[in-house]
């Protein structure tokens, strides 16, 4: 089959903390083009159970598909942790994940080889992290903590707010208890909390943003493959956003983080996919 070097990469995440993603893969690969796709109807994905989490990244895979996409990036830790492998299986396109990019870099740079992952509940559970953080170095100790409030607080926007920051020292004191150096944003949504992250943890703590990692690994996979974008037939806006519900809230927030105005957001019916 051949492919076309100038198709889009398809992005989806359970709702809008994907963007982090997309948001990376624009800065980094500015050439390449993106359609989005945030399952907005059924976030979040971190309280779903496996079989859930594998049907709807299917129905978004064939979506994206239809899109004529040529590489699929699942910016959603939920979906990396639970459907990746079932996917990856299936379909006969380049799918990257975001959990695996993150956990090279944390295993690179941890000194006492203590990492600490924080992500949705459904993420920790599935242990996925442990899992790759350890084949890459056995001798790592891995400390996951669910925080499930962050998305939430994210998704209302109050990133630098005081209510977030309490949130936040709460459920990072565990983790500066355990003597953790490296930590890792195991959320796509999280990196929007980095600074207040990074001041409570402190310097000694090196913070892992699996985004910016996903959207490099990307781009040596597009060159492995021979698929780098030529540049060629550039729209005036290479990307385009669809949503399964609240179209115009997301534009709203999608235009907060990303560094252009997102014109068009629009909502198709994913179940029928």
């Amino acid at each position: 089959m051949k492919i076309d070097r100038d198709a889009p990469v398809g992005v989806f995440d359970s709702g809008i903390g994907g963007l982090t993603v997309a948001r990376e893969i624009m800065r980094n690969l500015p050439s390449e083009k993106i359609v989005y796709f945030g399952d907005t109807a059924r976030v979040p994905y971190g309280s779903k159970s496996k079989e859930t989490v594998i049907r709807y990244s299917r129905q978004i895979i064939r979506f994206l598909e239809e899109q004529q996409v040529k590489a699929i990036v699942v910016a959603c830790n939920t979906a990396s942790a639970f459907a990746l492998d079932a996917v990856r299986e299936e379909f006969d396109i380049p799918i990257l994940g975001v959990i695996e990019a993150g956990a090279k870099v944390a295993a690179q740079v941890t000194r006492n080889k203590r990492v600490g992952v924080i992500a949705t509940e459904g993420t920790i559970e599935s242990g996925t992290h442990a899992k790759v953080l350890k084949q890459i170095d056995p001798e790592i100790t891995v400390i996951g903590k669910p925080c499930p409030l962050f998305v939430p607080l994210v998704e209302e926007g109050w990133t630098h707010d005081p209510v977030t920051v309490e949130v936040a020292s709460r459920y990072l004191k565990e983790l500066q208890e355990k003597g953790i150096d490296t930590l890792i944003l195991g959320c796509t949504h999280y990196p929007l909390l980095r600074s207040t992250i990074g001041q409570i943890m402190g310097e000694g703590v090196q913070l892992v943003n699996p985004a910016y990692e996903t959207a490099l690994e990307l781009g040596k996979l597009l060159k492995e493959q021979n698929m780098q974008s030529t540049g060629q037939g550039q729209s005036d806006f290479p990307y385009r956003f669809y949503v399964s519900d609240l179209a115009e809230k997301f534009k709203g927030f999608a235009n907060s983080i990303l560094p252009f105005d997102v014109e068009k957001t629009q909502k198709i019916d994913i179940e029928k996919y």
